[in-house]
Order: C-alpha cells, then structure tokens, then sequence
C-alpha cells in the first residue's frame, strides 16, 4: 500500500527552496512592498492630484490614474504578477513529480468496498458561465481541468498552493498540505455565536479539496457532513483525503444554486471563500437555495475576503482592482460592493437574524463574516 494522500504530498528539497522564495516573495510584495505603494499614495501622490484637480480622489476609478504612473505601484502589479507565476511553476513541479503515485494511491481507495462516505458525481453537469472558463488565481486550467476522469492534477495544484498563498496574504500561519487543524475553528466560531445549535447534518458549500468539511467533521464527529462543489476533481480528491484520514464524507458535484438536495435537509450551511470566486448574478440565487435548505433554526454561516470599500482606502481599493482585471480575481469587486445583509433578507431570512461582521480566524488577518438563522420571523 502507498502512503496514505496525507502523507503523500512533500516537497524535496529543491522544491522547497524554491516554493519558500515564492512565499517570502509573495510576503514581500503583499506586506512591505504594499505599505509603500499606499504610504506614498497618502503623502506623495494624493496631494499632488488635489493641488492640481482642487478635490480628492473620491472613488478608486478617479484614483487609478494617479498611481499608474508611480513606479512603486507598477513594481508592486508586476511583482504580483510574475509571483503567481512562479507558484504555479513550483508548486506544478511538485505535482507532476507526485502525481502517479496519488494515481496510485487513488485506485488502491476506489478498490475498496468498505471505503467511507460517498461521492456522487455528475457528467451531465452543465458548468454555468463565466465560472466555466475563468483560471480562478490564474491556476492553469482552472478548477475543472482534467485530461481524464481520473485526473487529480487541478486538485492538487490548488492543495499545494493553498498555503502558501494563504500565509503570504496574512490569512493564517503556516501549515502542511492537506492539514486540517486550521479549518477546525470553523465549529467553535459557530458555535460561540450560537450555541443552542447541535448540528446533526452540515453542508460545506463550494468545499473545494474539502479541508473545512474534513475540519468540521472532526470538530463535529456525530454530524453528518456533506461537501458540494462544481469541480468534480476537487469533490473526488476530498473523497479520496477523507477516507485516508479515516473521516466519513459525502461529496457531490452540483451548482450550489441548484443542489438536488431536499428541503429542510441540513442544520448548518457554511462556506468559506466562496462568494468573492462566484459572479454577482449567481450570488442571490445560492443565498435562496441556502435558505430553502435549512431546517427551523439552522444557520447559514460564511467566510470571505474583507475587502469591503468601506472597510478599506482609497489606494487598497485600487490595488484590488487591479487584481479584478489582471490576476484571476474577476469577481472580487463584485461580491466586495454587495451589500450581503440585504441579500440574505431578500433570499428569505428576516431582518433580525442576518448578521456581517469581522472577526479574525486562524491567528491571521480577520475575514468577513455573514449569514443567518432560519427562524420563524422569516416563515421557517
């Protein structure tokens, strides 16, 4: 038998080296390298635009022709540029030499009759525009490339990514691939903010590798946890993670808008980072399936980027933009300018049990959170 997926994934010694320069670059250019851009923003470069127009800059589209010209700025768009190239081009070095033996290991789980939890993919899936044809990060291919039904590549490249790229933009310490400690918090936080709430079934919305469902299901051993995302590679590699880690998991490929799930099926709805990745026009028709989804006092509970522009200034707001138009974030502006309360009311749940704040996770950055209970104020 092979090394269980867990163990599996580790880096040699010159992939190390060579992913930590990503990472310490990356670090630069989102800490120190940032810090500069806005510094001079403020001291240089607003001024400078109000001597001349008479007013400040009130909106980052006012704002993006005073910095485009700074070669700090554009330092900091090319650096962040070629750095998520070179996070692709190590982590996908790891990859491709890992791959068989995941393959391997892959065929040695399917083979087993007793294997744990389910997974129910769906071929005839119809994957919506523009998601179908959008690099989310630039990942090459994207979430749903794959070369056979088997191919775990894209899973794996977004596994082996994922903390690097979480550590550099400051949303939590350091971890292994395929470590689910960070995403146990989840249960606690949800806890903390309602703790009546006993869930027997959980749905982890856009799950992605499925770490967070992992996480609750080990913060959560008696509930029944269910994972759905429209990748069919990322829901078939957190089948495969869960059953190495000894974790029953139920893994479906669907639209999070359409689940085929039942009415009143679930307690707990969470999801983490999917929003700021889905379009504006999709985003009201999940909040709605959210709702019909949940039992009598379930919650809805999500986590997002907290780049809001009132949460955020002038030259930050720009720096986001740029990542909009250039580095695989094509719906980031989208979800930052809705106003996520009105949507949940909308979607069914009354004014009184929606909630967004802010709140720190992981020992990191804080992240936005939102949602609602299903109560009978709103006809549950």
């Amino acid at each position: 038998m092979t090394l269980p997926m867990n163990k599996l994934y580790r880096t040699n010694q010159e992939e190390q080296a060579r992913q930590g320069f990503v990472g310490a670059l990356k670090t630069f250019v989102n800490g120190k390298l940032e810090r500069e851009v806005v510094r001079r923003y403020h001291e240089e470069l607003a001024p400078a635009y109000r001597a001349k127009q008479g007013h400040d800059a009130t909106t980052r589209y006012e704002a993006i022709p005073v910095l485009e010209p700074d070669p700090d700025y554009q330092l900091w768009c090319s650096t962040v540029y070629s750095s998520q190239d070179l996070l692709w081009e190590t982590t996908g070095e790891t990859v491709d030499r890992l791959l068989p033996a995941f393959d391997q290991r892959a065929a040695e789980i399917e083979a087993n009759p007793a294997r744990l939890g389910s997974l129910k993919l769906d071929p005839r899936l119809e994957l919506p525009t523009p998601i179908a044809n959008t690099e989310i990060h630039r990942q090459p291919g994207g979430y749903f490339y794959r070369q056979s039904q088997a191919d775990l590549s894209a899973a794996l490249l977004y596994m082996g990514s994922v903390e690097n790229y979480r550590t550099a933009k400051g949303f939590g310490a350091p971890g292994e691939p395929c470590d689910t400690s960070s995403d146990k918090g989840l249960a606690s936080i949800v806890a903390e903010k309602y703790p009546q709430l006993k869930p027997r079934r959980v749905l982890d919305m856009g799950c992605g590798v499925g770490a967070m469902a992992m996480g609750l299901k080990q913060a959560l051993p008696q509930a029944e946890v269910h994972g759905l995302d429209l990748s069919a590679p990322f829901v078939r590699f957190a089948h495969l993670w869960a059953n190495d880690l000894g974790l029953e998991l139920h893994m479906r490929q669907a639209d999070a808008a359409s689940t085929g799930y039942d009415d009143g099926a679930f307690d707990l709805i969470v999801s983490q980072i999917l929003f700021h990745e889905t379009w504006h026009d999709k985003l009201p028709a999940i909040m709605r399936e959210a709702h019909r989804l949940l039992r009598p006092g379930g919650v809805f509970f999500n986590i997002d980027t907290p780049y809001q522009p009132g949460r955020i200034g002038i030259p930050e707001q720009v720096l986001n933009n740029w990542q909009v138009a250039n580095n695989g974030e094509p719906f980031w502006v989208g979800f930052s300018e809705t106003s996520v309360k009105s949507e949940l009311e909308r979607a069914g749940f009354a004014a009184a049990d929606v909630f967004a704040t802010y709140q720190a996770m992981g020992g990191g950055r804080e992240f936005f959170m939102f949602g609602a209970q299903k109560t009978d104020r709103n006809g549950a």
